[in-house]
């Protein structure tokens, strides 16, 4: 049984236990959170979609960790002209794990 949710502007496919790194999210460490953007469930060969969620969808998840992913650097540069500029940035993210799935 498998599920594609969307949270944080993206579109994810989850499963039962399964780890996941999302946008931040506004709850503390060991909190059980609802997730009811739910776009599609399916379970073997019944699947059920929604327009453009599911009514009455849910996933439950907990949330594991948060954290700040790794470093992208930013780097604009001309040629031959004396100018570089360089940035970085790191991304918050909540790690969560995936408890139960229901449509």
């Amino acid at each position: 049984m498998y599920a594609v949710i969307e949270t944080g502007g993206k579109q994810y496919r989850v499963s039962q236990g399964q780890y996941l790194r999302v946008e931040k999210l506004n709850a503390d460490e060991g909190a059980t959170i609802d997730l009811d953007k739910v776009l599609m469930v399916a379970d073997g060969e019944d699947i059920k979609l929604g327009k453009p969620y599911l009514d009455g969808g849910k996933v439950t998840a907990t949330i594991k960790a948060h954290g700040r992913s790794k470093k992208v650097m930013i780097i604009k540069f001309r040629r031959r002209k004396h100018h570089k500029k360089t940035q970085g940035h790191r991304q918050n993210y909540t790690e969560i794990e995936i408890t139960g799935i229901s449509g």
